[in-house]
């Protein structure tokens, strides 16, 4: 795993561990809803990560494209696939979103280099 990666994912560890230890029930609630709605359902885990993935695009919100990179990665999407949802995002967003997609592209890129390396 790059450095990068394993950074990213740590201070996210870290980061909820702080959010969590205020022990605010509407905060858990909203996480739980979170973490539930990617779950396998009449969607798949993958396809729901896409989605999660374009609606950070036009948001614009790096960290979040960032987890969905890794997460969509976990569940097996290809490149192919990638910029696919890419292209949606672009489309729905605008040109706005062209400085989030150089950054998902080296994400991206970063990760299939990861696995060529093993």
């Amino acid at each position: 795993m790059s450095n990068d990666k394993q950074e990213f994912w740590k201070e996210r560890e870290e980061l909820n561990k702080k959010i969590f230890e205020s022990d605010n029930l509407e905060i858990k609630r909203f996480f739980n809803l979170d973490t539930n709605v990617y779950k396998e359902g009449a969607l798949s885990t993958k396809n729901k990560e896409l989605l999660g993935l374009v609606a950070s695009m036009v948001l614009r919100c790096d960290d979040c494209i960032t987890y969905h990179i890794d997460r969509s990665y976990e569940e097996g999407v290809n490149k192919e696939e990638f910029y696919e949802a890419f292209s949606v995002a672009l489309v729905v967003g605008g040109s706005i979103v062209i400085p989030h997609l150089r950054r998902a592209a080296k994400r991206l890129d970063d990760l299939f280099d990861d696995e060529e390396d093993k």
